[in-house]
């Protein structure tokens, strides 16, 4: 698991399997380090759990390492951001394309502690996207920075996320779920109850969304089990995510190299879950298990 060449030669076998193109802008020159390569070493990366890129150019081998910059490979990476969704797209079509039933849910994304939140200035270049305080009930505490929303199968797989501040309630992520999706079940706990959402969704995009009822409710149904033992799998993806990707380990300094660092976390998840199933015919959710 911890050979990065072999692990590399992996993720871009299998990338060639998905993406014909090895590069994607119209250079003159083309780059000694095509752009499929160089999403494969982010990939590989976040794979093996490091965080550092300066740890990352030490184990590079010398052949992919000669032919890029460090400052370059950074900034040629955060460049690639909407070429990398595209490529998890693609990915989580394989998985999903037939699915009907989802789980919503958000974690949240600490910045720094609240005590240095009035001096912090990482990810303040845009006003708009910068972070602010917010409380997780299921934490019951506050902190400062983001919220992480996301969308996955009963399986697994994200089909959809994003990032918002954190005092952003998890309801209003529904308005960007509404614009991707449509003629399915999402299954989502107290914090996504509202009837007019729930209205507006399913007269919008035919999308039925299943949230527990408070029990002083008028009509007051209990949640089928199958969907509260569902809802389980989001969570368990979320502590995977934060264990082996350690996607709360953010060393970045703006907000696009946050959004780029966290893309290739999700990412990585997607084509690890794709080897596990189509290539080794194995329980996709097993992530620590050796690739090569």
């Amino acid at each position: 698991m911890h050979n990065f060449s072999a692990n590399y030669n992996k993720l871009l076998e299998v990338l060639n399997t998905i993406e014909p193109r090895s590069n994607y802008f119209k250079q003159i020159r083309k780059p000694k380090l095509s752009d499929k390569e160089l999403v494969s070493i982010a990939l590989t990366s976040e794979y093996l759990g490091i965080e550092s890129e300066l740890q990352l150019f030490r184990v590079l081998p010398f052949s992919l390492r000669s032919k890029i910059e460090r400052t370059v490979y950074n900034r040629r990476r955060r460049k690639l951001f909407h070429f990398i969704e595209e490529i998890r797209l693609q990915f989580v079509k394989r998985f999903n394309e037939f699915e009907n039933y989802f789980i919503i849910d958000s974690m949240p994304l600490e910045v720094c502690k609240l005590s240095r939140a009035n001096r912090s200035t990482i990810y303040n270049e845009n006003g708009i996207e910068s972070p602010d305080r917010g409380y997780c009930a299921s934490q019951n505490r506050r902190y400062y920075g983001y919220k992480f929303h996301a969308v996955c199968s009963v399986n697994g797989i994200i089909e959809t996320f994003d990032l918002s501040k954190a005092s952003i309630h998890d309801i209003h992520f529904l308005k960007d779920v509404k614009n991707q999706m449509s003629n399915c079940t999402i299954i989502g706990d107290k914090g996504y109850l509202s009837n007019p959402y729930q209205l507006d969704l399913f007269e919008d995009r035919n999308i039925n969304l299943d949230t527990p009822m408070r029990k002083n409710q008028l009509n007051y149904k209990k949640q089928a089990y199958v969907f509260r033992k569902s809802r389980k799998r989001i969570e368990t993806l979320f502590s995977q995510l934060c264990d082996q990707f350690q996607i709360r380990r953010n060393y970045t300094k703006t907000f696009l190299g946050l959004k780029a660092r966290i893309l290739s976390k999700v990412t990585a998840l997607t084509v690890i879950q794709y080897i596990n199933k189509f290539v080794f015919k194995r329980a996709i959710n097993k992530l620590k298990i050796n690739i090569t």
